[in-house]
């Protein structure tokens, strides 16, 4: 059985960022780090967060994978920098909405819209939420370390 095709514009946007990823390669002075491994195909991701007042400043991405994994890393990039941690989580909820339970894009969603094709090729979904499963736990050591900070 063949593959669903994506809208064109949706796949040459996938393309662009996977041939020119956005903010590639590993932050200088990070507050926070994780990664990540799809164990079926071997993708992975490292995400560098610079979280200040509890707001993306910076962030980078490097690790290797097909060409869906490595542009929905780069497209995350350019959603979450400059958003406070709450909206960088609730970006990442609507991805998975609309990857997993099908749901129809935010209109929120920009060119992350992009992805909502994967949905329709259920064996690379994995593929599209590595990154975003790997912000969800930099999230959380951001959100511990800003505790320990205030507690501390």
């Amino acid at each position: 059985m063949s593959e669903p095709p994506f809208d064109d514009l949706y796949r040459e946007l996938i393309l662009d960022h996977y041939r020119r990823p956005r903010n590639r390669g590993p932050l200088s002075a990070p507050t926070v780090q994780a990664e990540g491994v799809n164990p079926v195909c071997g993708d992975e991701i490292h995400l560098d967060l610079v979280v200040v007042d509890g707001t993306i400043r910076e962030v980078g991405f490097w690790g290797q994978g097909c060409s869906i994994s490595q542009s929905s890393a780069s497209m995350l990039t350019e959603g979450v920098k400059g958003r406070g941690l709450g909206e960088a989580e609730e970006l990442a909820g609507k991805v998975r909405s609309m990857l997993v339970d099908g749901a129809p894009p935010d209109r929120s969603l920009g060119d992350l819209e992009a992805l909502e094709g994967v949905a329709k090729l259920p064996v690379r979904v994995k593929c599209a939420l590595l990154a975003w499963n790997v912000l969800l736990e930099a999230l959380r050591q951001a959100r511990a370390a800003a505790q320990e900070v205030n507690h501390g």
